[in-house]
């Protein structure tokens, strides 16, 4: 199919390694420790006439930390569109041009899809110099079926949002879906979205991997009532990857318990409904208070 087509790079006769392609180079940089940086990366790195990345700054202390010089030019959501005619001029010259993000590989929550895809679309070269990812390093060791997953990015910031996203995949869920289930999550957020998603997904096996790679490495395994508890008493610091199981087939979601929390306030305090429905769901009573009360009123309002 036109456009599709992948271009390999050139043999070195003496070493019998691939040579540096020339075209848009992918190159996985190393998420925490230096030492992750493959040699073909550093070679593609050192060969480049340009190297695109979201942060020059962050960029250019890793090229001077491998001792390698190179022209930088920032590449990230808010300006790639218009990088994109002056990149693939540089391409159709037949420039060899490296693409990093600030860790792990490109494109991954990472700038640089619309690049990628206007090089295909004119047949220009794209080659990858493959590394590191914190998704597939979490899932690794986080004891949860590796296969299949789904990478899921960032969720969104905001609660009502963050909750509608769970719901779609649980709903997803409901409909088939069966897969160990990946994000990325800022620290200060780490807690909240925790909470949420044992609300929206409920007891199940879930993982936090924090600063991978890093000094002060740390997977913790256990349910996601059980985590958000933790992380709600001990706030995470550094880069975080979230993992949550598959979904067994009695698990239940959000619409589970707002069903059962409404049978239960027809017939209890909010109090003895929010307990009896922790205990029968596995859910922390604080959560399923919080949503009972949430659920009252607009109850109250009905018998009235």
């Amino acid at each position: 199919m036109p456009g599709e087509a992948s271009h390999p790079p050139s043999k070195n006769s003496e070493s019998g390694f691939p040579e540096p392609p020339c075209g848009l180079v992918l190159v996985s940089t190393p998420i925490g420790n230096l030492r992750d940086l493959t040699p073909r990366a550093r070679d593609a790195l050192q060969a480049a006439d340009l190297v695109l990345c979201e942060d020059t700054r962050r960029t250019r202390k890793l090229l001077a930390a491998l001792g390698i010089e190179a022209r930088l030019r920032s590449l990230h959501d808010h300006n790639e569109d218009q990088r994109i005619p002056e990149v693939l001029d540089l391409l159709r010259q037949g420039k060899r041009v490296a693409l990093v993000s600030d860790a792990g590989t490109p494109l991954i929550s990472d700038p640089g899809y619309r690049l990628v895809r206007a090089a295909i679309a004119e047949e220009l070269p794209v080659g990858a110099a493959p590394g590191v990812n914190a998704a597939v390093a979490a899932l690794a060791l986080s004891g949860l079926p590796p296969l299949p997953f789904l990478v899921l990015g960032f969720p969104p910031p905001r609660p009502g949002p963050r909750r509608a996203g769970f719901e779609r995949i649980r709903a997803a869920e409901r409909a088939g879906l069966s897969a160990t289930l990946i994000w990325y999550e800022a620290p200060h957020r780490l807690a909240e979205t925790l909470e949420d998603m044992a609300l929206v997904f409920g007891d199940r096996p879930a993982a936090v991997a924090r600063e991978l790679t890093k000094q002060f490495e740390e997977v913790r395994r256990g349910t996601l009532p059980a985590l958000a508890a933790h992380y709600a008493a001990s706030p995470a610091r550094g880069e975080v990857t979230l993992l949550a199981g598959p979904a067994s087939d009695d698990a239940p979601g959000l619409q589970d318990l707002d069903e059962a929390l409404r049978q239960a306030l027809a017939a209890h305090s909010l109090r003895d409904a929010a307990a009896l429905v922790s205990a029968a769901l596995r859910l922390p009573k604080k959560l399923v208070y919080e949503r009972a009360l949430g659920l009252q009123t607009p109850i109250r309002r009905q018998q009235e």
